[in-house]
């Protein structure tokens, strides 16, 4: 069993075992029919991967690696917010008819702010600090932009990172090590597809700035399962599970802007069957 199966389905015994239901508290999102999607849910979940260890993807079901990196590089690479730039289908319910998300998630991330060292926005500067500042302690993204929220679709729910360096004894390479902060997280929908996406963007940022990948940790304030989901989240973690598979990322990018969906794969990735029709509460 891989850790990252291990730890997905140690937190999901716990929120059902130990966490506060919602059923009949004022709550905001909807079911597509209409009525209110209740949750069990746990505060301050902290979960930690160990990059150098091992991939953290499921095997308990498929992740699909193409498409969760897509998502990721559309935010931090593309810097858009427009769906017309993903390969998938993902925020279709928070589009406008053009395609926008409003002022969300990479829209944030491509404003430019002023720095002593000139003009540039967050990732930039993320870059520019790892390979120049490696030891600062102020290497970090925020997304939550409080006077631009009344023009996003979506508040961001994963929506800060803080990277932080160490150097492994020994070692000649220094070691990228981050914390993905998260307000809230559905844990069915996006419980392994998140740990993913920022697992691929740390091994992406340590390998253009000569560094190697260390810890993720997840820090999520909101970790629910919904009313709905609750017999599926059961049914997913009492299934057999399977070794880790191996990640590989393209050794020739050394550039973060030319990373694509492509330059990812897993190898050996055995898992159980995929859900069909998760139902999503808006």
């Amino acid at each position: 069993m891989s850790l990252a199966d291990q730890v997905f389905i140690r937190m999901c015994t716990d929120v059902l075992e130990n966490g506060t239901d919602t059923q009949g508290e004022k709550v905001r999102p909807k079911w597509e029919d209409g009525s209110y999607a209740y949750t069990i849910k746990r505060f301050g979940v902290v979960n930690r991967y160990d990059l150098s260890r091992e991939f953290p993807i499921l095997t308990l079901r498929p992740i699909a690696l193409k498409s969760a990196t897509d998502e990721m590089l559309w935010i931090w690479q593309k810097k858009s917010n427009n769906i017309n730039d993903l390969h998938s289908h993902i925020w279709d319910s928070w589009a406008d008819e053009e395609g926008f998300i409003g002022k969300a998630y990479g829209y944030q991330l491509g404003v430019k702010h002023q720095y002593k060292e000139g003009m540039m926005d967050q990732v930039d500067r993320v870059i520019y600090d790892l390979k120049h500042n490696p030891y600062s302690r102020r290497i970090m993204t925020n997304i939550y932009v409080h006077q631009d929220l009344h023009e996003m679709h979506l508040y961001p729910c994963a929506y800060s990172m803080t990277f932080n360096v160490t150097k492994k004894p020994g070692q000649e390479k220094l070691t990228l090590n981050a914390i993905l902060n998260q307000r809230s997280q559905d844990i069915l929908a996006a419980g392994g597809w998140n740990v993913v996406q920022y697992a691929v963007l740390v091994h992406m940022l340590a390998q253009v700035c000569e560094m190697e990948a260390g810890e993720l940790v997840h820090v999520i304030a909101d970790a629910h399962i919904y009313d709905r989901h609750i017999p599926l989240i059961r049914e997913l973690i009492s299934r057999p599970a399977y070794e880790a598979p191996k990640f590989w990322l393209n050794p020739e990018i050394r550039d973060f802007y030319q990373f694509t969906r492509h330059d990812v794969k897993v190898i050996d990735y055995v898992t159980g069957p995929q859900i069909q029709n998760i139902p999503v509460a808006i």
